[in-house]
């Protein structure tokens, strides 16, 4: 029984405890003030969000452009590469070792300019040899013609039969004919020489070279042989590209008006390079791609166009003089097509909305997009659209110092959220060491309280022990009497 007292005022004294560290840590209010307060905190802070979520909207700040009506050109976008006019590639007409190397590679040549060198003494040669030919034959010619004028008086005195005349002049025709022959072998060596000196055949640029001096080279018809340089026209230059199939009678109907302008840029968007006209038309269509191919020729003093450089080509068609334009950043992508925030001013007292209008588009060209159907001309279209900005928003046109403004307020907001967020973390180092604080404070008292408890459960305990023994001697004594 003893034990079962001690234990039981034990765990009264260590619930006494607990409940008095609870109380003091704020965990638990008695009387319900501590969770009446916190509901009404709750509903206060609800509360406040939501009036504060009842202010008006501020307007944000558009850019803004006019919808313009002028001329427009019609217009065909694709990608062409660039193509030389005349592309020569120099192989030798002899065979020889070669000693010079007259250009370097990428040089600017012009039509009879040297390039190469083969070694001359071979044909120098066949050609004194042929000379001499010449010259041997043309001697035996006239000594033949003597020979004839002495035979004719002869003949008319008929000192001499007539076939010996004839004789005479058949030999004056044979050597005549074999002095020809003579000479065509010398213009023949001659060639043959002129070939060693390799030159130009255009004007234009040359490529890489295949070899130097002192390679040995060897006259080849064949197109598989390697060149020893090739030569590109560079000016002018022809654009190649391929229009799709639908476009062909369209192209042809305004290449009988008239010649169809070609523009080239390096880019779509980029400032036009070059210009010319169209010159071919292929004449059939490619059945595997659904194209037709097509060459402009172009002006290329400047040598701004390579030959195998991708361009972008701009077919003119023809200019509509009255065609609704936009700028290309006013125009917006949506679910169901595309559309533009319209700048509506307010008819009487608020601010100006932007205001949604569905548009058709026809074609771009540049930065300009071409409208077919939405808007008429002269509305005020937004250019730069705010995130987040939706239908009917409120919006205004940018005023003086809303640069400054902003950055200013940005970086106050920045300075109030540092000094809003330090004093967050001070109030909550205090509180949590005033927190640690209360709880050693509740636990020492708890502590205190359980020794004072136990101290006095064993003093109860002795002076229970003592009445029982004290209690039992006088009923002994008494029923002894």
């Amino acid at each position: 029984m003893k034990r079962l007292i001690t234990v039981l005022a034990g765990l009264a004294i260590i619930a006494a405890a607990l409940g008095l560290g609870a109380w003091q840590m704020g965990k638990w209010d008695p009387f319900g003030a501590g969770a009446e307060g916190g509901k009404s905190d709750k509903s206060a802070t609800k509360d406040g969000k939501k009036e504060a979520g009842k202010g008006t909207r501020p307007p944000v700040v558009v850019r803004t452009a006019r919808v313009e009506v002028g001329p427009m050109p019609v217009v065909i976008d694709v990608v062409g590469t660039i193509e030389s006019e005349h592309v020569v590639a120099v192989r030798p007409q002899v065979s020889g070792l070669l000693t010079q190397v007259l250009v370097k590679e990428g040089d600017r040549v012009k039509a009879g300019q040297p390039m190469f060198r083969i070694d001359t003494r071979q044909f120098d040669a066949s050609v004194n040899q042929a000379k001499a030919a010449v010259a041997r034959d043309q001697a035996n010619l006239e000594l033949a013609r003597a020979n004839e004028k002495r035979l004719k008086p002869l003949l008319d005195r008929d000192f001499i039969t007539r076939a010996e005349y004839d004789t005479a002049v058949a030999n004056v025709a044979a050597l005549q004919a074999q002095v020809e022959a003579n000479r065509a072998q010398l213009e023949q060596a001659q060639v043959q020489l002129d070939y060693t000196f390799i030159r130009a055949t255009i004007d234009g640029r040359l490529g890489a070279l295949s070899v130097r001096a002192g390679n040995l080279v060897s006259a080849s018809t064949s197109s598989t042989s390697v060149p020893l340089v090739t030569i590109n026209r560079t000016n002018p230059v022809l654009a190649s590209f391929n229009v799709p199939q639908e476009f062909l009678s369209v192209v042809r109907k305004y290449q009988q008006s008239g010649e169809l302008v070609i523009q080239v840029m390096r880019e779509q968007g980029a400032d036009v390079i070059a210009e010319g006209r169209l010159v071919f038309i292929d004449n059939n269509v490619n059945s595997q791609t659904g194209t037709i191919t097509m060459k402009a020729q172009l002006k290329n003093d400047k040598e701004l166009l390579w030959p195998g450089q991708f361009v972008a080509v701009r077919m003119v068609l023809t200019t509509e003089p009255e065609a609704v334009n936009v700028p290309e950043a006013a125009v917006q992508p949506g679910q169901q097509g595309s559309f533009v925030y319209l700048f509506q001013t307010p008819e009487g007292e608020g601010p100006a909305r932007a205001r949604v209008r569905p548009i058709r588009i026809d074609r771009q060209v540049g930065d300009r997009v071409v409208i077919a159907s939405g808007l008429k001309g002269g509305e005020t279209v937004i250019t730069e659209v705010p995130p987040g900005m939706g239908p009917n928003a409120p919006v205004r046109l940018p005023s003086k110092g809303d640069g400054k403004k902003g950055e200013g307020k940005k970086g106050e907001g920045k300075a109030a959220d540092g000094k809003a967020a330090e004093s967050k973390g001070a109030d909550a180092g205090a509180r949590a060491t005033d927190a640690g604080a209360k709880g050693a404070d509740a636990g020492a008292k708890g502590a205190d309280a359980g020794a004072r408890g136990a101290d006095a459960g064993a003093r109860g305990a002795d002076a229970a022990a003592g009445k029982r023994d004290s209690g039992g001697e006088p009923r002994k004594a008494e029923g002894a009497k």
